[in-house]
């Protein structure tokens, strides 16, 4: 069969696609599990949005299309419709928010929602569809019925994760080329090197979607993955990269030992960084640049309503140490929505104190499928998905929301224009613009998404102007 895989347009002002566009590595690997025995083809529309002219040129026989993400469900919505309309078949929708909330995809467009990990499941789904065979037989997958929503059975998470395709990357038909890229990174690729976290925080989807469970592939076959790549940088996509030292410690030997030669990056929690900063120093040794840490609160009690398991002294003393380590860091918090103005000065004053190099706000945002939606339901005031960006509250704030807006771009316009972030790395941008790593518009094009997060305005416009319910089931 012929398998068109899609990737939902991205868009809005301020967005975090100006600033960092990633491969979109799930529909790759769902690829890889299909490429032997189909035809398949991945259009990412956040770069090319003519979906009728793939479809006219390609001519599918079914179409799978991505939702990760809360804010992706119109969109998705809308391609089924726009594919649907192009005589397509069959169409079938993945991903986390789709797996977590399969009756938001019951509607006459959509065929069935694959529930959990996409890749063998997509492989049955397709190879009972192409059979003319009953696809209730396919266990984690909903079908739409006229009778409502079926669902098969659940499917068994992969045991071994080295069982997993290799994602197939080059099926793009723009190329890759400098197409995906984090911030100043580019080109560059993500890896994934385990699923799932073995903490609860009340706000994550991630563990839910996982069922609890964590898995590795093996050091052998991380770095098998990573001699295949011809990119400098390496964005290494797993929640928690640490969730065993002695994996990461082997890991870092088989890449020294093969003379791979990247920069890394990859997201871990301060309480393992403490434990063990000799992996940090072992990593750095190796190409780690850059470090992502959840730090979520400068106060205990907030760490403790979100069920974070760590402490503020315990980020604290992270940070430094990777600092001192010369990595950029990337420390994440969670405004809430009770913050005051003095929160804010807090934060901000921080931040600049700290001299962190490139901090993450994101809204406290109750997503559909975790412990914090179901806690927080009745609080919620705005419906339209298309708001749950995590740059806007859909909970409702202490403060006025233009007061709520400006305070939190505030937060953005000291870390990213005023701290002299951009001044302290000149030197590298110049050296990456030398050796045609980056190219001047690029630079611009990340420098103008900042300034879109700092400016207050670029917030209240779309409360004013989108709908509160999106589009209709």
């Amino acid at each position: 069969m012929k398998v068109l895989l899609v990737q939902p347009p991205q868009f809005g002002k301020p967005g975090f696609t100006k600033i960092a566009r990633v491969e979109p590595l799930g529909l790759e690997m769902v690829a890889g599990a299909l490429i032997d025995d189909h035809q398949v083809r991945i259009h990412d529309m956040r770069i090319d949005e003519n979906l009728e002219k793939a479809i006219n040129s390609f001519r599918p026989d079914a179409v799978g299309i991505s939702c990760c993400f809360t804010i992706d469900v119109y969109r998705a919505q809308r391609i089924a419709r726009r594919v649907k309309n192009a005589g397509v078949p069959f169409v079938f929708v993945g991903g986390l928010h789709a797996s977590l909330n399969p009756p938001d995809f019951d509607n006459k467009d959509i065929d069935c929602i694959v529930v959990g990990e996409g890749e063998f499941a997509s492989r049955d789904l397709i190879g009972t569809l192409e059979a003319g065979s009953d696809l209730r037989n396919v266990p984690g997958i909903v079908l739409n019925t006229d009778k409502g929503q079926v669902f098969t059975g659940p499917r068994e998470p992969v045991k071994n994760m080295d069982d997993l395709p290799f994602a197939a990357r080059d099926l793009l038909p723009h190329g890759r080329g400098n197409k995906y890229f984090f911030n100043f990174w580019k080109p560059m690729a993500t890896i994934e090197t385990a699923r799932g976290c073995p903490y609860r925080c009340n706000f994550c989807s991630v563990w839910a979607f996982f069922q609890g469970r964590c898995r590795t592939k093996s050091p052998e076959r991380v770095a098998e993955e990573l001699s295949r790549r011809s990119e400098p940088y390496i964005l290494i996509t797993d929640d928690n990269f640490l969730l065993s030292v002695k994996r990461a410690r082997e890991i870092a030997d088989i890449i020294k030992a093969r003379g791979i030669k990247k920069r890394y990056s990859f997201q871990a929690r301060s309480d393992t960084i403490c434990k063990h900063p000799e992996i940090i120093t072992q990593w750095k040794q190796i190409g780690l640049a850059h470090i992502f840490i959840g730090f979520e609160s400068l106060n205990q009690e907030d760490l403790q309503a979100i069920n974070k398991k760590n402490s503020v002294e315990t980020n604290e003393q992270a940070l430094k140490l990777c600092q001192d380590q010369g990595l950029s860091v990337t420390t994440a918090f969670i405004i809430n929505q009770d913050f005051e103005h003095s929160d804010f000065e807090k934060l901000r004053n921080y931040i600049v104190s700290r001299r962190i190099s490139l901090p993450q706000f994101t809204v406290l945002t109750p997503l559909p499928g975790t412990d914090l939606f179901r806690e927080m339901e009745e609080k919620i005031q705005i419906r339209n998905y298309e708001l749950y960006d995590f740059i806007h509250s859909v909970l409702p704030t202490k403060l006025d929301p233009k007061d709520f807006y400006k305070e939190f771009a505030s937060l953005y316009s000291a870390a990213y224009i005023h701290s002299g972030v951009i001044k302290r790395r000149s030197s590298r941008l110049l050296k990456d613009l030398a050796a045609r790593r980056l190219s001047l518009p690029h630079i611009i094009k990340v420098l103008r998404g900042a300034r879109e997060f700092a400016d207050g305005a670029n917030y209240m416009q779309p409360l004013n102007t989108a709908g509160q319910s999106g589009d209709s089931h």
